[in-house]
């Protein structure tokens, strides 16, 4: 049985990992933390991380990035593994989660969805395919609450193809205040934000007289809170390090 602390207990994902969790018989949740308590959990659920009693398997984190430094000062001493399923980290704080990881299991991906995750790799497979003969833009789309821009799992696509190429490729996010043509080593990345959709992403190549899109559509929040518990069952026991999805599909 895999015991489990969440960050973000009471909020929207927090609630949604409670509902996967109650319907499986190898994990449960034995605590929470978060600011704000609705008084509606069945475990204890705690402001700070240095007030838990509790001693668990795995942290669950779908919070904020401003919960990043408790969160690792928990995860390193007391060697508790942590799943961090939380996007909009600025480079430093992700220079800290790698830092961490040298003391503690930390389980880091910018998706948890499995259907995600193979999109990365049909787009690199692509991006081998394809070359410099086209060029590549990715489209994201989210709800209207959604705060960072581009999406976490937008970079991870950029990254992922820029890998690809022999030379340095560039990020462009705007294009309305140049006049200039769209030079070769550019991945164009654009966000869009409304209503309640949950998470579309689209990477387009566009060649001579073609274009193939591969696209992801996740119907609901559910398929994050799925891989985030599966990580969090596979990451109980492990020694320090970084893993993601390629260890858990793998």
């Amino acid at each position: 049985m895999t015991d489990i602390i969440i960050t973000g207990a009471c909020g929207k994902m927090g609630k949604v990992i409670q509902s996967i969790v109650a319907n499986r018989d190898d994990c449960r949740v034995i605590a929470g933390v978060d600011l704000y308590d609705d008084g509606q959990r069945d475990f204890p659920v705690y402001k700070k991380f240095a007030e838990i009693k509790e001693s668990a398997d795995v942290v669950i984190d779908f919070s904020n990035p401003s919960v990043l430094d408790d969160m690792l000062e928990f995860g390193k001493s007391t060697n508790t593994p942590l799943v961090i399923a939380t996007t909009g980290f600025d480079d430093c704080q992700k220079k800290q989660i790698a830092d961490a990881s040298k003391d503690c299991p930390i389980f880091f991906t910018y998706n948890y969805s499995l259907g995600i995750n193979l999109l990365v790799n049909l787009a690199k497979k692509a991006t081998r395919i394809l070359g410099d003969e086209f060029d590549i833009e990715i489209v994201e789309q989210h709800h209207n609450t959604k705060i960072d821009a581009p999406s976490g799992t937008a970079l991870m696509l950029a990254d992922a193809i820029a890998e690809e190429f022999e030379k340095p490729m560039r990020y462009e996010y705007d294009r309305h205040s140049k006049r200039e043509k769209r030079s070769k080593d550019e991945i164009g990345i654009h966000s869009v934000r409304g209503g309640t959709i949950v998470g579309e992403h689209d990477i387009i190549f566009a060649g001579r007289d073609e274009i193939i899109t591969l696209s992801h559509s996740a119907r609901s929040k559910e398929v994050f809170a799925v891989g985030a518990v599966n990580a969090a069952v596979f990451m109980a026991g492990k020694d320090a390090g970084m893993y993601d999805m390629s260890q858990l599909v793998g």
